[in-house]
């Protein structure tokens, strides 16, 4: 017959050993901040996807940033010409600091082009200190303009690493 405290103790046990899981792999906060440029139509109705990565392969894909960590407000049009946007969201925290970039135009929507000045990626890891990676980007994602490509990558890792 069992006992109630051997088994509120085996209970107990669960909960601590499921919290210690649970803290062996922290998450961390990004905030990805996307600076469209002010050329002729430099805007796009396209679903942008971001994909961060640390110098030892690890990486975090974010498939559409808007739907992942928009928070421009209801209505807001991203990506548009000169528009400064905002993206933040809790992921998994890699071993290492964000040094790579790929960003992503799936070539949707109206305006298909967008015409990209930088990236910034924050990182913050509670009890840590924060970090900051900005990418220069300075190009167009689109199949009409040069370098007709919807990706490109910025690889920072020999930088400051």
């Amino acid at each position: 017959m069992n006992r109630p405290d051997i088994l509120l103790l085996s209970f107990l046990l669960i909960i601590v050993t499921i919290s210690v899981v649970a803290l062996a792999v922290p998450d961390c906060v990004y905030t990805i901040k996307i600076q469209t440029g002010t050329r002729e139509d430099a805007g796009t109705d396209s679903v942008i996807g971001v994909t961060l990565s640390d110098n030892s392969e690890h990486f975090i894909d974010i498939k559409n940033v808007e739907r992942w960590g928009g928070i421009m407000g209801s209505g807001h049009n991203y990506n548009e010409n000169g528009n400064l946007e905002i993206f933040t969201g809790k992921e998994k925290c890699l071993p290492s600091p964000i040094c790579l970039l790929t960003l992503t135009s799936d070539g949707s929507g109206n305006k298909p082009g967008w015409y990209v000045d930088y990236v910034e990626v924050t990182t913050a890891k509670v009890r840590s200190v924060r970090t900051v990676q900005r990418f220069s980007v300075q190009q167009w994602l689109a199949i009409d303009e040069s370098p007709y490509e919807l990706t490109t990558e910025r690889n920072n890792c020999g930088e400051n690493q």
